[in-house]
């Protein structure tokens, strides 16, 4: 009996996340380090990590909109300009692009393993 449940919420799991995968690649387009340091300078880089964990170092040039607050705070985007979206991984900026592209943001990025594995220019706050 619990092996059925087990396989159900299994199957159910997978199903998830194969279909916020459909949506995601819908809505935005995953880049690799390269692609998105080339795109830096053009775009506008959203960090969707704590404040805290921003101050710890981020990638330079970024402004932070931590994800629980980004409904209230990316009002402040150009929806004219690439939107660059990042977080440890990917699934806070995964939740921000479909934020984005509801209200007609077209041109949306990720960063393809987020920043845990970002190998660019930093900068820490100074305190």
């Amino acid at each position: 009996m619990y092996s059925i449940v087990l396989i159900i919420l299994l199957v159910a799991w997978g199903l998830w996340s194969l279909i916020t995968i459909i949506r995601r690649n819908k809505v935005a387009t995953l880049l690799d380090q390269k692609d998105f340091q080339e795109g830096i300078r053009t775009a506008q880089v959203v960090d969707l990590r704590e404040k805290k964990d921003f101050d710890a170092g981020h990638i330079l040039g970024a402004r932070n909109m931590p994800y629980s607050t980004f409904k209230a705070s990316h009002s402040g985007l150009r929806s004219d300009l690439p939107v660059y979206l990042y977080d440890q991984g990917k699934a806070l900026s995964t939740r921000a692009a479909f934020i984005l592209s509801k209200e007609g943001f077209n041109d949306i990025s990720i960063l393809k393993k987020g920043f845990v594995r970002w190998e660019g220019k930093t900068k820490k706050a100074k305190f």
